[in-house]
């Protein structure tokens, strides 16, 4: 993402709004009710609602069409995504999430997840409708749960399903946000030290899809000291100190025959992900956390010189990796808690030139992934050559320095 989370455990949001307040709202009133509340229908039916909200404010050196050494202003809108969980059965929920996927283009809200959820026992589960595809770390734990606000624009390519903000039929999508329509079966075994989960989606739609063949989508970890607890095959790129010593390594595959370039120059995808999470909760309280990932994508089939003449899907084929470190300061200093960090990334795409981004920052944590301000400052080439791999790519390292916010419930 990035990607969006499910609030059915209390550790991701507060659950809210007793019925009394659907109800309001489905007449159009406005409602008074008191957070953190759950709408119970019975012993086995419920329903519980939330919110998320990022915001940010960017100013970067010599950004698109400011010359000289003036610097670009921007306020963005990252993100504002409304959560709707339910269980209709022992082994039947549902979760239904909506995002604003066109937020600087004045926002249109549109369908995040539309999951339907066959959960039986710790070791074998299915989802069906749209969710993440699976991915390494930084998918897995969407912009709301990852350790750093900047996951996204400045992390290493991305995958297929968030290679493009909208879905589309034209050859030039196969997802959104990291979503794509088909089925996911997931659980963990050895005491949930295992987890994996497997995945059948849609992929690119049209263009050099010409057999509508599907994508294939795997992730398998372990977690090798203290156990993660997400909803489903869900990560987070930080737990704060409240998930205790962890070391989970991981690794994950996509493939999709015709999944990259045009009709007339088809290419078969392959991306494959290996990523690691370190946290260590040290006697004084505070927390160090160590995130890596390194990617090797491989595309066969697809001309370097249709991808110089553009259109179609343009997947990143090469290698790429990042790693970032930080420390929680225990002591609280106002409502929160400090959390400096450092961020490296490399992307080495073959037959364009590599780029790479430095940046460090402050995360301002309130409230763990429900209330952060972030402060960063980066340099590097990697947001001015962008998503361009052709061989005549371009691009000036330039300085740029983000605050964003975040809030959830």
């Amino acid at each position: 993402m990035s990607d969006i989370k499910t609030i059915l455990s209390g550790k991701r949001s507060k659950q809210l709004l007793p019925a009394i307040a659907l109800l309001s709202l489905a007449a159009g009133q406005v409602p008074t009710a008191q957070a953190g509340a759950t709408f119970k229908i019975d012993d086995t039916k419920w329903i519980s609602i939330g919110a998320g909200l990022r915001t940010s404010f960017q100013s970067a050196e010599a950004g698109a069409g400011v010359k000289g050494d003036k610097w670009s202003n921007d306020f963005n809108l990252d993100n504002i995504r409304l959560y709707v969980n339910g269980q209709i059965h022992k082994y039947l929920k549902v979760e239904f999430n909506t995002d604003c996927q066109t937020c600087s283009n004045g926002g249109e809200v549109r369908v995040l997840d539309a999951i339907g959820k066959f959960e039986y026992n710790p070791y074998v589960n299915l989802w069906v409708g749209r969710m993440l595809v699976p991915a390494e770390r930084r998918e897995m734990n969407g912009p709301f749960y990852s350790a750093i606000y900047n996951v996204f624009s400045t992390g290493t390519p991305f995958e297929p399903a968030d290679f493009n903000l909208t879905i589309k039929s034209d050859g030039t999508s196969a997802g959104s946000f990291g979503r794509d329509d088909g089925a996911t079966f997931w659980g963990a075994a050895f005491g949930g030290r295992f987890q994996y989960a497997v995945g059948f989606f849609r992929g690119l739609r049209g263009g050099a899809n010409v057999d509508d063949n599907l994508l294939y989508a795997q992730r398998f970890a372990y977690n090798f000291l203290s156990v993660e607890k997400n909803p489903g095959y869900y990560t987070s790129g930080t737990y704060y100190g409240k998930g205790g010593d962890i070391l989970t390594v991981a690794v994950s595959n996509q493939y999709q025959e015709g999944g990259a370039g045009t009709r007339a120059s088809q290419g078969n995808f392959r991306g494959t992900s290996a990523d690691i999470l370190f946290e260590k909760v040290l006697p004084n309280k505070g927390v160090v956390t160590v995130n890596g990932e390194y990617k090797n994508y491989g595309i066969t089939g697809y001309s370097q010189a249709a991808r110089d003449a553009g259109g179609g899907f343009t997947m990143f084929e090469g290698n790429a990796y990042d790693v970032s470190g930080m420390y929680l300061f225990p002591q609280k200093i106002g409502i929160g808690q400090f959390q400096p960090y450092l961020k490296y990334v490399n992307v080495m795409p073959s037959g364009s030139t590599n780029r790479n981004s430095y940046e460090g920052g402050v995360n301002y944590v309130i409230d763990g992934h429900n209330a952060r301000v972030s402060l960063s400052w980066e340099y590097g080439d990697l947001q001015s050559k962008g998503l361009n791999y052709s061989s005549t790519a371009t691009g000036d390292h330039g300085n740029a320095v983000k605050l964003g916010f975040q809030w959830q419930i």
